[in-house]
């Protein structure tokens, strides 16, 4: 079956998944040489994210009713190689889409910088519940605290009203398909390096780790004082003392 050639009622001419995937890479080849650097999105597997943090990113973009129908419109685009280079820079995203033109479309998502107040309530939450920052990173930590940092409105992950999109496609809508590619390949880049979420997010994950294992640490070392406290230093000075006898000395 050959593609279609021109548009019908104005819609973009229909272009088969194997054709668009050889347009990709060829694409992607010929970027490359250009930008050795270039770092196409890949999916492996059937799921588009395999991790906690891939896989957090894409349920909250999609619990959204702003982005509910739109954003399905990017699975097939990022599963099929279309985002031919994204890149993650404190807190943007910059990217290159393959669309129905020769021509990549560039796209640039902003993400705001997470509350300040909102950064210092879970902070004080994680105190005691991570160990490290390996734990954090592999999403190894309580449910709860999982809950925490995925709750609506109030945790750790971006809303609409945070995400800025722009694309150079014609797309009127706020939320075309390349955007929402690449907020999935935002997705995949999280299984692969999940600091870059609290880079995107623009607060200092160290500081968090540091200050629960300080935290920590002091409280640990309040409790061993405390006990040492109670350690018996000369038995012939308290042993008298704590069974109420007096003991003979030598004189």
């Amino acid at each position: 079956m050959m593609a279609r050639s021109k548009g019908y009622g104005g819609f973009a001419p229909y272009v088969r998944v194997a054709d668009r995937q050889a347009r990709a890479q060829q694409t992607v080849a010929a970027l490359r040489k250009k930008n050795p650097n270039i770092s196409p999105v890949v999916v492996e597997g059937s799921k588009l994210a395999q991790t906690w943090w891939g896989q957090a990113w894409n349920r909250n973009l999609e619990r959204y009713a702003d982005y509910a129908y739109r954003i399905s419109r990017g699975r097939s685009y990022v599963r099929h190689g279309a985002v031919l280079d994204l890149e993650i820079r404190g807190g943007q995203i910059r990217a290159l889409v393959q669309g129905s033109q020769t021509k990549p479309y560039e796209i640039k998502i902003v993400i705001d910088p997470l509350a300040a107040t909102t950064w210092e309530g879970v902070t004080r939450t994680c105190e005691g519940a991570i160990n490290s920052l390996g734990e954090l990173l592999e999403g190894k930590f309580p449910k709860p605290l999982g809950e925490l940092f995925t709750a609506e409105g109030t945790g750790l992950f971006p809303t609409p009203g945070e995400i800025h999109l722009q694309c150079s496609c014609p797309d009127w809508a706020n939320l075309c398909k390349h955007a929402s590619a690449v907020l999935y390949g935002v997705g995949v880049r999280l299984d692969a390096s999940p600091g870059l979420f609290f880079e995107l997010r623009a607060v200092p994950v160290e500081h968090l780790v540091s200050r629960i294992v300080s935290e920590k640490s002091d409280k640990l070392l309040k409790k061993a004082q405390t006990k040492s406290g109670r350690i018996i230093e000369s038995p012939e000075d308290d042993l008298g003392a704590m069974f109420g006898i007096d003991l003979d000395r030598e004189p």
